[in-house]
C-alpha cells in the first residue's frame, strides 16, 4: 500500500528541462504535490547548452515574410546558420510547407504580439524567482548587443526596430564609435549596432541546478533516468505513466519533453507539429578581452554570452532529426563567425563543446495547452529559441490551467487549437 501512496502525486509532470522543472516549481509553491520524471539527468538537453539569454525583447518569429528566400540566399552564400540534412522525412517536409505559408505578414503581426504576452510575464516572473530564490547562476542585467558588420544588414534592422516599438521593447542605435565604447571587445569590422536594455543572461545549467535544488525544497520528487514509455488511458483521462522503472499514478500529467513530445502526442493520438532543431555551443575559459555584454553576431547568426564563470558561442539551426552527434564543420563556424566580430573571439581553455535539439514549432509559437481528448492532461512544448527566456510564464500559465486560475496573459495564441 505504501509504494503505490508513494508513486502518486497530485501533479505528474515528465520532463525534466526547464519548461518542465518551471511547472513543477510554481504547482508545487502553490501547494500541489508534484512528481518530475526524467529520461537523462535534469536539464540535460537544451536546457544545459543554450546560450542563457532571457531575451525578452525577441518579439519577432522565425517565420517572418521573407524568411524563405533570405535564408535560400545566404546559404548559397555560404552564411546561413541553416542546414537540412537530405533525407527522406515527410513530417519534415510537411513542417517545412506549414512554416512557409506562416512566413507572412498576418502571422508576424499575431506572433509578435502573443511573444510580448508571455516574454512579458515571464520577464517579471524571473524577476521574482531571483528575489525569492538563493539561485546562484551568474545571473546580470546587461541587455543584449544586436551587432552588425554590413551597413546595409544594420540600416535594415531598423524596420524591425519599429516593431517593437509599440510594446516598449525598441532599442538604442548605436553608430561604429557609440557601440565599441558600449562594447570595447568588439573589433573594427563591426560597423555599429542596436542595444535592447530590457533583456538578461545567466548561465543556464547552473540555473538547473540551482532552481532543481529550490524545487526539491519545495517537495518536489525527482525520478531521473526514468523514460517515458506510455501512459495508461480509462474514459478519456490519463490514469498512470509507465516507465522504465515501474508505474507511476497522478490526477493531472504535463507532457512536458522538448523535442520528443510529437512522438507520445502521436501514441494519444495528438498532432504535435514540433521538428528537432539541432543547435551548438561551445563553451570556454573567458578570453583576454571578453565582452561585458551578450552580443548576437546578426549576419552569422551566432550569440555571445559572458559570464563571471566563463564564455559560450552558440547558434546554428540544423533540422537533422534526432540525430545528436557533434559537426565539427558547424561547431568550427561558431568559432570563425566570432572571429568576424571580436578582439579576442576564444578564450585559451575549451570546458565543452555541446549539441542539443530544441523543439521548433511550424509557427514558431510554443505550445501549451490541455489536450481536448484526455482532460487531465497538458502539453508544454514548441518553445523553440525562447525554452529559457519563456519558462517562468509557462510554468505559471499551466499552474494556472490546472487550478483554475485566471491566466496573466492570453493563452489562447498558444493553444493546438490552432492546428485545425
Amino acid at each position: 500500500m505504501s509504494q503505490n501512496i508513494s508513486r502518486h502525486s497530485d501533479i505528474l509532470v515528465a520532463g525534466g528541462g526547464v519548461i518542465g522543472l518551471a511547472c513543477a516549481y510554481y504547482l508545487a509553491r502553490a501547494g500541489q504535490s508534484v512528481r518530475i520524471i526524467e529520461q537523462e539527468s535534469m536539464g540535460a538537453g537544451a536546457s544545459h547548452g543554450n546560450c542563457g539569454l532571457i531575451f525578452v525583447s525577441d518579439l519577432p518569429p522565425l517565420c517572418a515574410p521573407g524568411a524563405i528566400g533570405h535564408e535560400l540566399i545566404r546559404t548559397l552564400r555560404g552564411t546561413s546558420p541553416l542546414y537540412i540534412k537530405p533525407r527522406p522525412d515527410l513530417s519534415l517536409a510537411f513542417w517545412l510547407v506549414r512554416f512557409a505559408a506562416n512566413c507572412n505578414r498576418r502571422h508576424l503581426n499575431h506572433a509578435i504580439k502573443a511573444r510580448d504576452g508571455i516574454l512579458r510575464v515571464s520577464g517579471e516572473l524571473f524577476s521574482e524567482l531571483f528575489a525569492e530564490e538563493d539561485l546562484a547562476c551568474d545571473f546580470e542585467h546587461r541587455g543584449v548587443l544586436m551587432a552588425f558588420t554590413d551597413p546595409a544588414t544594420m540600416q535594415d534592422y531598423e524596420k524591425t526596430n519599429r516593431l517593437l516599438e509599440p510594446f516598449g521593447r525598441a532599442a538604442t542605435f548605436l553608430d561604429r564609435k557609440a557601440v565599441r565604447q558600449t562594447e570595447p571587445a568588439l573589433n573594427q569590422r563591426v560597423c555599429g549596432g542596436w542595444h535592447h536594455p530590457a533583456d538578461s543572461h545567466l548561465r543556464p545549467e547552473l540555473l538547473m541546478a540551482a532552481w532543481t535544488r529550490a524545487a526539491r525544497e519545495k517537495g518536489v520528487r525527482i525520478d531521473e533516468g526514468c523514460r517515458l514509455e506510455r501512459f495508461d488511458i480509462r474514459k478519456g483521462k490519463v490514469t498512470g505513466a509507465l516507465t522504465s522503472t515501474g508505474r507511476f499514478t497522478a490526477d493531472q500529467f504535463i507532457l512536458a519533453t522538448g523535442a520528443w513530445t510529437p512522438a507520445m502526442g502521436r501514441q494519444l493520438g495528438v498532432r504535435i507539429p514540433v521538428q528537432p532543431g539541432k543547435g551548438y555551443s561551445i563553451t570556454m575559459d573567458r578570453p583576454a578581452v571578453c565582452p561585458r555584454t551578450p552580443c548576437y553576431l546578426v549576419e552569422r547568426n551566432v550569440v555571445v554570452t559572458p559570464w563571471r564563470s566563463g564564455y559560450r558561442l552558440g547558434g546554428t539551426m540544423e533540422f537533422s532529426g534526432f540525430d545528436d552527434r557533434l559537426n565539427e564543420r558547424r561547431l568550427n563556424n561558431l568559432e570563425t563567425s566570432a572571429a568576424l566580430y571580436l578582439k579576442t573571439p576564444l578564450g585559451r581553455r575549451v570546458t565543452e563543446r555541446w549539441t542539443g535539439l530544441r523543439p521548433m514549432s511550424v509557427d514558431d509559437l510554443p505550445v501549451i495547452d490541455r489536450t481536448p481528448r484526455l482532460n487531465n492532461l497538458y502539453i508544454a512544448t514548441g518553445h523553440g529559441m525562447l525554452g529559457l527566456s519563456t519558462a517562468t510564464g509557462t510554468g505559471r500559465l499551466i499552474t494556472d490551467m490546472i487550478l483554475g486560475r485566471q491566466p496573466p496573459f492570453d493563452p489562447r495564441p498558444f493553444s493546438l487549437k490552432r492546428f485545425g
